[in-house]
């Protein structure tokens, strides 16, 4: 199809719209708007978040079955997404929480 028929008026410019709003995820214009995140489908978000979150397992299971003396594991650094989704890095789970104050407890509870 050649664009310059929307120019001599053999395409209508809502039947251009319709091409181009229907264009395949791999298409030069889908990865010149969306850049890298184009080529990630709904399937690559999940798999990323699986292996975050199996990283993150297998962090608590170490840490946990460590012992008392050993140097504390480095919190893994989550799978990099396209669109920044996951660019700041969580910060780990604080290990020595603090006991909640009595008050707290009794307005909660109440």
């Amino acid at each position: 199809m050649d664009l310059l028929d929307w120019h001599r008026g053999r395409l209508s410019s809502r039947r251009l719209a319709v091409l181009v709003r229907h264009m395949p995820r791999d298409s030069a214009l889908a990865r010149a708007v969306h850049g890298e995140a184009a080529d990630w489908g709904v399937s690559d978000y999940l798999l990323a978040a699986a292996v975050d979150h199996l990283a993150e397992s297998n962090w608590m299971f170490a840490t946990v079955n460590q012992d008392e003396d050993a140097e504390a594991l480095e919190y893994p650094t989550p799978v990099p997404r396209p669109d920044g989704g996951e660019a700041e890095e969580p910060a780990p789970p604080d290990t020595a929480a603090s006991a909640p104050e009595p008050l707290e407890l009794a307005r909660f509870f109440s």
